[in-house]
């Protein structure tokens, strides 16, 4: 049964985090993930017996002096906490799940807790407006995609890459932007440039400011095809 996130008092105040660089959860997306490492096959088995929320994150870079576990590098300010709407085990124990962003947290203090997979005290109250249901992945925004869409142009042209054209015109704008920036191949730094855009206009700029600099610069890397 789908479960409505509508206030701050429907989330957890702690979060499990999965941190995983790269990869872009926002509100309203999905993001299908292949899970196989022991500690977080733990953290799924506990998410399932409860509310079945999970932060994806980003690391960050160390500052001198910082602890160098390398199991626990720092984590970026600012997550996504999504929500396991598909969950499949295979003949070898890994888990596939499809996890629907549901609202951005600021991540507060790490707790010392016994488990093996990391939790953090979540402030959800900065990103209250993703969970309006007139927010990404609903309905169509003013905002005027023609020059991102031109951007989008040339980015594929110079990285090889191809999408269907006619779901790309006809999609909601925020829904666009939105699949866009988690699916293209961005580095960590911009995708979390991405996901800490305060609202879905600043989004599209950012968005189309990357694939410009990209298109300008041009790429050697191999030909992909996006899903």
């Amino acid at each position: 049964m789908a479960v409505a996130y509508r206030k701050l008092s429907d989330l957890p105040l702690v979060v499990p985090v999965f941190p995983l660089d790269g990869v872009l959860l926002l509100p309203g997306g999905q993001l299908p993930l292949n899970i196989f490492e022991p500690r977080y096959l733990n953290m799924l088995d506990d998410a399932m017996s409860g509310e079945r929320i999970i932060g994806m994150i980003q690391t960050r870079p160390r500052t001198p002096g910082q602890d160098a576990d390398p199991q626990r590098p720092p984590l970026a300010p600012v997550g996504c906490a999504g929500r396991v709407t598909s969950f499949a085990e295979t003949s070898d124990g890994r888990y596939l799940i499809t996890l629907t962003g549901v609202c951005r947290f600021r991540a507060g203090d790490e707790l010392p807790v016994r488990t093996p997979y990391r939790q953090v005290r979540a402030d959800f109250a900065p990103y209250e407006p993703d969970l309006r249901e007139d927010t990404p992945g609903g309905t169509r925004t003013a905002a005027d995609i023609d020059r991102l869409l031109s951007a989008l142009r040339r980015y594929l042209d110079h990285r090889g890459l191809a999408i269907d054209w006619g779901d790309a015109e006809s999609a909601p704008s925020d829904a666009l932007i939105n699949s866009l920036a988690m699916a293209l191949p961005f580095d960590p730094m911009e995708k979390q440039a991405l996901l800490e855009a305060e609202t879905i206009f600043e989004r599209k700029a950012t968005l189309t400011a990357l694939l410009e600099i990209d298109a300008a610069a041009g790429d050697d890397d191999e030909p992909h095809s996006i899903q």
